[in-house]
């Protein structure tokens, strides 16, 4: 907020910058579409975020939810929030069964919710509502003694508060083994390559792409477990980052490990040492040691302390 007071700053700022910003917050779309959402604000609605459902909704990365967040407490329209805090009151209030998210079930929840919501003042009612489920009406252990509207909750009247709302089952972690390439030359400068312009739209939630290359990133590609060295190899040459009469020493560094939502991620970085760094497309040198002032990810982040230690 310091560097982007207003929406005409947030847009004209070059994306690395934005996303140099927000580095360790993780969800860099998140990033990407609050400056998209800048940039069409400007440009379509003055500078003034629009108030019209519709018209919020045509912004990126904003969805019902945020929405209705939006147009209710900052323009007290009458548009009730539904999340997963608000989604368990209702439907302890109500006693519904099963899951919340099934098909059906979800649309049914924000109808009641929308004939909750308060004639006046919708954005107290929807901050309350959603600081009920999270303070009190709790998934598990919910404080019914204190809760407020406690009398008209059909669970807690048929004791099934807490076996409401059923709970999903977590999805399972996901491994996924990576080798990175850190090239380095006798000036201590590396090669990153650029952020596809098709990061965004990686089919494959477990991609390479998806992981590591919405940022500046080492060459970096999935290996077999137990791998990492001959993969490293074969990537390099296919990619034409390094000849395959290349004969210097591919160095392992020590494994970086990384979590991403549900997927644990264990990285090889490999170090090897050039005369002259590469000139391949999409791709730029940077001094290893100064990575940390340009925009990428913390697992990049890592790589690059992984190849300063090795030194």
């Amino acid at each position: 907020l310091e560097r982007f007071p207003n929406v005409e700053t947030l847009a004209a700022a070059p994306e690395e910058e934005v996303l140099r910003l927000w580095a360790g917050l993780g969800y860099y779309s998140r990033a990407r579409n609050l400056q998209k959402t800048a940039k069409l604000v400007v440009a379509n609605h003055n500078a003034i975020f629009p108030s019209d459902l519709s018209e919020v909704l045509a912004l990126p990365g904003i969805g019902a939810y945020t929405a209705a967040a939006i147009l209710s407490i900052a323009f007290q329209k009458k548009h009730a929030v539904l999340d997963g805090n608000v989604a368990r009151v209702i439907a302890r209030l109500n006693a519904v069964r099963g899951d919340l998210r099934a098909n059906g079930t979800w649309p049914k929840l924000q109808k009641a919710a929308g004939h909750l919501l308060a004639g006046q003042s919708p954005g107290d009612w929807n901050q309350a509502m959603m600081e009920l489920g999270a303070t009190l009406c709790t998934p598990r252990s919910p404080q019914c003694l204190l809760c407020p509207v406690s009398e008209f909750c059909e669970a807690r009247k048929q004791g099934l508060a807490d076996v409401i709302p059923e709970k999903r089952r977590k999805r399972g972690t996901v491994e996924i083994t990576l080798a990175s390439l850190v090239l380095v030359d006798p000036q201590g400068n590396t090669l990153l390559l650029a952020p596809p312009k098709s990061a965004e739209k990686s089919a494959a939630a477990d991609d390479v792409h998806t992981l590591v290359s919405r940022m500046w990133h080492f060459p970096t590609v999935a290996v077999p477990h137990g791998k990492a060295l001959a993969a490293i190899r074969k990537f390099a040459e296919q990619s034409s980052i390094l000849s395959r009469k290349f004969r210097g020493k591919f160095l392992p560094l020590k494994k970086v490990r990384h979590a991403v939502t549900y997927r644990a991620i264990t990285l090889h970085p490999v170090r090897v040492e050039v005369e002259a760094l590469p000139r391949i497309p999409s791709s730029k040198t940077f001094p290893l040691a100064g990575l940390s002032s340009l925009a990428i990810s913390n697992l990049t982040r890592k790589v690059a302390r992984a190849a300063l230690a090795s030194r």
